[in-house]
């Protein structure tokens, strides 16, 4: 039991300490708020800490999907709050050390010129900048290739270190309770709070704002290849399961393979058979996956939780961009927390209109794994999980819990470990 924390009262409680939780603390402590970040477990143990990093206001193809579905004000908004992200990270790199380097972002399709010319077209008259590529860091065969100039890549861990010593950080503390102003953790241990922000990846309240159905989570995977090079630049793909590359140091990070996770996948095939096309005389030195949290129309959900729970807020979904999505969260709910909401704040409001073609999609999957009569079966709401022989985890394709071989909790959002044998 932490007596620190015992009946602590702070402006702002934040729950998760990855790089989402340590922005918000950062910059809700320079409005002049009192807060405190409680992590389940330690900094930078989950999904922050295996992000390729890239820090780009270009999200596959976004923009001209926004603007079909919710106009082209909506798709101003999200491309304000982008840059705004990435002036703010330009300011960190003037005073902390994190291994930032800007550089020209190419998004490229296989298949698909229509969507990039579709993409160009939104971007220009919504003030941004995309121009058809001549050349790019790998000569692959493509459809067409946009590039995006002045965007950044960098190393999460380094920024997440000095942002961890400036704010009041409690490892090992998992929030198990929440209501409108109190957390109360697995020790018991209670904290009052004026608001409250859930970033914890995957939000766990199943009471509130069904966040169950309208996210979804996708596994990826990277490799790291040893004496490998390309010219300066990120590309990806506008296809979610796409490859990505990024150099850092003197490795080449290719990224590719990815499934909704509980499926079935590639894993790291996908991204191998890439280098040895590409990068033939390069050696995987490096493998890791991570996880992402998609939401139904592409777009995070960051800001109030729920109406009938104003106080306590969320930043989620989002959509394998973490990076500037963290950092918009951090300004989206600072400014709302302090009492002068961001312009466009709206397209990012988590309870925006849920009739998209994904939701039908996560309810049979929810579905699905409720009526599967196997075991072992997740403790979040009880579907039935699955073997993944690659990453030997059981994982649940209902909502993306997974779970290490002896039953220890690896994702969200369920928030315990499988029970033991000898328990069942």
């Amino acid at each position: 039991k932490d007596d620190a924390l015992e009946g602590k009262k702070v402006d702002v409680l934040i729950i998760g300490g990855g790089l989402t939780g340590l922005l918000c603390a950062e910059y809700l402590q320079k409005a002049g708020l009192s807060v405190a970040v409680a992590e389940a477990k330690t900094v930078a143990e989950g999904v922050s800490g295996r992000t390729t990093a890239k820090i780009t206001s270009q999200h596959g193809v976004i923009y001209h999907k926004i603007e079909r579905k919710y106009g082209l004000e909506a798709a101003r908004h999200y491309y304000t709050a982008q840059q705004e992200a990435l002036q703010e990270y330009r300011r960190l790199a003037d005073r902390l050390d994190f291994d930032y380097e800007e550089c020209d972002a190419y998004v490229y399709s296989l298949d698909d010129r229509l969507s990039l010319s579709a993409e160009r077209s939104t971007l220009k008259r919504i003030g941004g900048e995309a121009e058809w590529a001549k050349t790019t860091p790998v000569d692959m065969s493509t459809a067409g290739i946009l590039k995006i100039p002045r965007q950044a890549q960098m190393n999460p861990l380094m920024l997440m270190k000095p942002l961890s010593q400036n704010v009041p950080v409690y490892e090992h503390t998992r929030v198990r309770k929440l209501d409108a102003n109190t957390a109360v953790t697995d020790d018991g241990v209670t904290i009052t709070a004026r608001a409250i922000i859930v970033a914890t990846h995957f939000p766990f309240l199943n009471r509130h704002g069904a966040y169950f159905l309208k996210l979804y989570q996708h596994r990826s995977y990277v490799v790291a290849l040893e004496n490998a090079s390309m010219p300066s630049g990120m590309m990806w793909s506008d296809k979610q399961d796409g490859i990505t590359l990024r150099q850092y140091g003197n490795y080449v990070l290719v990224g590719g393979g990815g499934h909704r996770t509980g499926k079935q996948g590639e894993g790291y095939k996908a991204a191998e058979a890439f280098a040895e096309k590409y990068f033939s005389n390069a050696k995987v030195k490096y493998r890791w996956a991570t996880q992402d949290c998609m939401s139904l129309d592409g777009i995070p959900y960051i800001g109030r939780y729920t109406p009938s729970i104003p106080s306590v807020y969320v930043a989620t979904g989002f959509g394998g961009w973490g990076m500037t999505s963290a950092m918009v969260s951090a300004l989206l709910l600072t400014a709302e927390i302090a009492g002068h909401p961001k312009e466009w704040a709206s397209v990012f409001r988590p309870d925006r209109c849920v009739w998209h073609k994904q939701l039908a999609v996560n309810a049979a999957e929810s579905t699905l794994g409720l009526l599967t009569p196997t075991v072992p079966r997740c403790p979040h709401l009880g579907c039935a999980l699955k073997w993944n022989p690659q990453e030997h985890s059981w994982d649940c394709g209902c909502h993306g819990s997974r779970f290490a071989k002896d039953g220890t909790l690896l994702n969200g959002p369920s928030t315990g470990d499988l029970p033991r044998k000898k328990d069942r």
